[in-house]
């Protein structure tokens, strides 16, 4: 498609912003977006190094150890004990999936994806790629009798944090198989869940047993290693769910050699295999959270939902951009809800990811 037809790139919009936090006498403390500061654990460092020597082509479905262990993390972390082997494969990150699914499923002129209303710009990108209609919507009686061929949603959701209840996407999902509906579940935040759930589960797959009856049949769980293991520099990430959905996409990424490097398959190996780094991460960023969420509050700012992920969803009951220009008056960069469409147009999104340091920086700026 041409690039003309896409929209601009949201974070362009920020220039401004960015340079009157800049201006700060202590320097700014850049909220914006969700990029990890923290090390990457040594276990995955470690694993890395050892898979370096790498001569040859990896392959595009990964090993059969790689996909059995992404099968035991589902059942151990996700309540998703039917998770077949054969459909899962690793991913180049998930924004790259996220932006090609509609393209590697087929989907084109004439048909639709379903996005949320407020949510990641990347699932509008990727409709646009195809060459299918976007259409947003905040529930599904919204789309009224025109099923799109595909419904992505995210949970916890980005921008805001919503986590979707197991009720919730088994109607979700029995919606979308009356009407041949494939789901894509964004689920890249679910192990930083705020919430205090008495059966000790992570955020709801939608492979989960309580949720597809134990048939995967038109769903595909996406998910990065990004935000729990620290890898967003590794591109680590990988999709399971419908065996024959996930071999379509075996086949075609073969052919335009979309394949996760083989070193990085190993990292991806030996991170679900490993809960203790991913607890060790969780507990920083609980702090973090807390002391910013506790500030924010004490500065008369109300917190949306922020169930769940690295970010609070913020307002002052005033258009977001003036709000982003007040938090840059005090040396602190955040995202505009209106990133994220139409329905954030009072919010900021406000992320965890900084240093101790930093994060108390704009604590004590907000309740100066």
């Amino acid at each position: 498609m041409p690039v003309a037809d896409l929209p601009d790139f949201p974070w362009d919009s920020l220039a401004g912003a960015k340079a009157k936090a800049t201006t700060h006498p202590d320097g700014i403390v850049d909220l914006s977006v969700g990029t990890p500061v923290d090390p990457t654990p040594k276990v995955l460092q470690d694993a890395l190094v050892a898979a370096a020597n790498a001569p040859g082509y990896p392959q595009v479905w990964g090993t059969p150890d790689l996909r059995e262990a992404i099968s035991g993390w589902f059942a151990r972390r996700r309540n998703a004990s039917g998770v077949d082997p054969d459909s899962v494969m690793p991913a180049i990150g998930t924004k790259e999936l996220v932006a090609w699914l509609p393209t590697l499923l087929g989907l084109g002129a004439g048909t639709s994806v379903g996005i949320p209303e407020l949510g990641y710009p990347t699932y509008d990108v990727g409709a646009r790629i195809a060459g299918a209609k976007p259409r947003a919507a905040a529930s599904l009686l919204q789309f009224g009798p025109m099923a799109p061929k595909l419904l992505w949603i995210n949970t916890p959701a980005n921008p805001h944090g919503q986590v979707l209840p197991v009720d919730h996407l088994k109607k979700v999902v029995a919606w979308a198989r009356q009407r041949g509906v494939i789901v894509a579940s964004d689920e890249c935040y679910a192990e930083l869940d705020w919430r205090d759930e008495p059966d000790g589960l992570t955020t709801p797959s939608i492979l989960d047993d309580r949720i597809c009856g134990g048939s995967h049949e038109g769903l595909l769980s996406v998910y990065s290693l990004s935000k729990q293991s620290n890898l967003a520099g590794y591109r680590a990430g990988f999709v399971a769910g419908d065996t024959d959905l996930v071999q379509r996409l075996v086949q075609v990424r073969k052919h335009a050699g979309m394949i996760v490097p083989w070193p990085v398959q190993r990292v991806i190996h030996a991170a679900v295999q490993d809960d203790e780094h991913v607890v060790v991460q969780k507990q920083l960023y609980a702090a973090r959270r807390d002391e910013l969420k506790t500030a924010l509050l004490k500065a008369d700012w109300q917190i949306d939902y922020s169930d769940a992920g690295l970010y609070l969803w913020a307002t002052q009951g005033k258009p977001c951009r003036e709000s982003i220009d007040d938090l840059a008056a005090q040396g602190i960069l955040a995202a505009p809800g209106d990133f994220y469409g139409a329905a954030g147009a009072q919010h900021v999104r406000i992320a965890l990811t900084a240093t101790d340091e930093r994060i108390s920086a704009a604590a004590k700026r907000l309740i100066s």
